[in-house]
């Protein structure tokens, strides 16, 4: 199979859809792999590095759009790569959906089959290929919550951890999943006074067990989100419901309860967000200010560490990208309902239930899909 690779066009995106030892891999199994002209550079991959794993470099997106099977990204297409899709092609990338008509709209004209890596489950549910990205996201959110809260940037000029004598800050993490867990894990490990909201009685004590003393855990209704919401000097939006739009947990009425220099990361942002107020933002404008509230909302959190991020990812794609390859797409998907399950667009159908439920559009299931 012919496979393809571009440079990410999105705000400050450094990540790349394939390594150089992923490259390596596909083309030892007799693929045949195009990547644009200085698409690793981001995570410190040239193209001699990209050449002396097998893969032949081309100068524009626009010939790998034209004639690869299959192209391998990180963040969804962006219009102009939309524009550029075609029926009989399959794309493999993170799109999150949900929150963005658009984009669907333009996958669905295209006729493109399209994967989504946030959606393609792994054993109890879980979502391995959106996980990695999770644990990064989860722990670069307190790195953007801490220096957010610096005076310079707009916060209360609160340390993080304190020191002797003076009190540490307040974290109220919303959702104990992956992302919430790394989230913890840090702002615990940095002294701050962490608490954890979920609605998952296993979730909170398995959270409980790990954390000890070092974080306290709550029950996420209304009241708690409220009051936690309130008493905190940085609140972690850390839910999610895959596939879906996330839950809009903090109205703008809390804000007016919360601390004036209060932080609010929105790690579900990809989703839609889990604040009320929250709007995408960007690694060049990362914050705007709501009511006196800093709001921290990018929406490719782990492209700022670029090369910690590809190889985390392509660490767990690489697997399923070798499968579409050896087995045809219908095929690797047959065989594998994991994979099945990452089915988002197909010929012009959404092949996903939350997708479609989440933009009031038909859905097909994917056995009618294929035999459409």
């Amino acid at each position: 199979m012919r496979i393809g690779t571009v440079r990410e066009i999105k705000n400050h995106e450094y990540r790349v859809g394939l390594t150089p030892e992923s490259v390596h891999d596909l083309t030892a199994h007799g693929h045949e792999v195009w990547v644009e002209t200085g698409a690793g550079l981001g995570i410190g991959a040239t193209d001699r590095d990209y050449e002396a794993a097998g893969a032949a470099i081309k100068l524009n997106a626009a010939v790998i759009f034209a004639d690869c099977e299959l192209v391998v990204k990180v963040k969804e297409p962006q219009p102009a790569e939309r524009a550029q899709l075609r029926r009989g092609q399959v794309l493999f990338t993170y799109l999150h959906l949900a929150p963005d008509p658009g984009q669907t709209r333009d996958l669905l004209k295209s006729g493109v089959t399209a994967i989504a890596y946030e959606t393609v489950t792994g054993a109890g549910h879980s979502l391995p290929l959106l996980k990695p990205m999770s644990q990064v996201a989860g722990r670069m959110a307190v790195q953007a919550g801490a220096t957010a809260l610096e005076k310079e940037h707009g916060g209360r000029g609160v340390l993080l951890g304190g020191v002797p004598g003076v009190m540490p800050a307040k974290v109220a993490i919303l959702g104990g999943g992956v992302v919430g867990f790394n989230a913890a894990l840090v702002a615990a490990g940095m002294g701050a006074d962490v608490t954890i909201l979920d609605r998952d009685p296993d979730v909170l004590e398995r959270l409980g067990t790990h954390f000890e003393s070092r974080a306290k855990t709550r029950f996420a209704n209304h009241a708690n989100i409220a009051v936690s919401v309130a008493e905190a000097d940085l609140v972690i939006g850390a839910v999610l419901i895959p596939g879906a739009a996330a839950p809009r947990l903090v109205t703008r009425a809390m804000l007016k309860t919360m601390k004036p220099g209060a932080v609010l990361v929105d790690v579900a942002i990809d989703q839609g967000g889990c604040f009320e107020t929250s709007h995408p933002t960007t690694h060049a404008e990362p914050t705007f200010v709501v009511d006196g509230i800093v709001h921290y909302c990018v929406a490719n959190m782990p492209g700022a560490v670029a090369r910690t991020s590809t190889y985390a990812l392509n660490n767990v794609t690489l697997p399923h990208t070798l499968a579409i390859a050896e087995k045809g797409w219908q095929a690797a998907l047959r065989a594998n309902p994991h994979l099945a399950a990452g089915l988002n667009v197909h010929a012009g159908k959404i092949t996903c239930a939350a997708v479609a439920e989440a933009l009031g559009l038909a859905y097909t299931p994917f056995g009618e899909a294929l035999k459409g």
